[in-house]
C-alpha cells in the first residue's frame, strides 16, 4: 500500500486544487504546472514501510539520505558525556519521514528557532531551527537532533517526553531537505563510514555494547 506522512496532505490538496482551477479557467496546459507540483508533493512526503533489523544492540539510521559527518568525542550541551555523532544529509529527493535508532522511552524534546543555512554546513547544528529528541535507553542516553536547511522551514517530531519508542518506530520528519545528527555513547561500535546511503529504520548504522 503507498502511504503519504500525513502531514503532506494539505500540500497534496492545495496543489491538486490549483491543477483543477488551472485546468478550467486557463488552456489544458497551463495545467501541467501545477500537477507536476502536485506529483512532487506525492513523491516527497511518501512514507513506505521498511523492514526492521532485528538483533540485541543493533542502532538503526533515523533518516534516508547520506552519510557526511562522523565525530569521536562529540559534546552536546544536552548530554552528560561525549560519545560519538553521525550526520545525515537528505536531499529533497531522499523519503524525509525520521525514525527512532532503537528501543527508548523519550526523555526530552526541544525546539530551538534558528537560521536556515545550508543543512550540511558545521554551523547548521549550532544556528538552524531544530528539534532534538533524547532518548533513554538501557545503552544510555541518545539523542537524535533534526535540523532545518535552506529549503526546509519546518522540523516535525511527533513524540513527547514520556512516549516509548521502538527502533524502526516513525517519529517525525522534516520538510523539504535537511539534516539528522545522531549523538551515540562513546562505546557504541560505528558501521558505518562517510558518504555511506542510509536509510531509516533498515540501515543498521552502529552496534551497542552493555553498559
Amino acid at each position: 500500500m503507498f502511504r503519504i506522512a500525513s502531514e503532506g496532505w494539505p500540500f497534496i490538496y492545495v496543489t491538486a486544487g490549483l491543477t483543477l482551477i488551472f485546468y478550467g479557467l486557463f488552456r489544458p496546459w497551463v495545467a501541467v504546472f501545477p500537477l507536476i507540483l502536485m506529483l512532487f508533493m506525492v513523491f516527497f512526503f511518501r512514507d513506505p514501510e521498511r523492514v526492521i533489523p532485528e538483533g540485541r544492540g543493533l542502532v538503526v539510521s533515523p533518516a534516508d539520505g547520506k552519510v557526511i559527518r562522523i565525530r569521536t568525542g562529540a559534546e552536546d550541551s544536552l548530554l552528560a558525556s561525549p560519545g560519538t555523532s553521525i550526520s545525515i544529509f537528505m536531499s529533497p529527493f531522499n523519503v524525509h519521514v525520521n525514525r527512532a535508532p532503537l528501543d527508548g522511552t523519550v526523555e526530552d524534546v526541544i525546539h530551538r528557532e534558528g537560521r536556515f543555512r545550508p543543512a550540511y554546513s558545521d554551523e547548521a547544528p549550532l544556528e538552524n531551527e531544530s528539534t532534538t529528541m533524547i532518548l533513554s535507553t538501557s545503552y544510555g542516553q541518545v539523542l537524535v537532533r533534526q535540523i532545518a536547511g535552506i529549503l526546509a522551514r519546518r522540523t516535525v517530531c511527533r513524540v513527547k517526553p514520556g512516549d516509548s519508542l521502538s527502533r524502526g518506530e516513525r517519529y517525525g520528519l522534516i520538510k523539504f531537505g535537511s539534516r539528522v545528527d545522531i549523538y551515540l555513547p562513546k562505546s557504541a561500535e560505528i558501521l558505518v563510514k562517510v558518504d555511506d546511503r542510509v536509510k531509516a529504520g533498515s540501515t543498521v548504522i552502529a552496534r551497542m555494547v552493555e553498559k
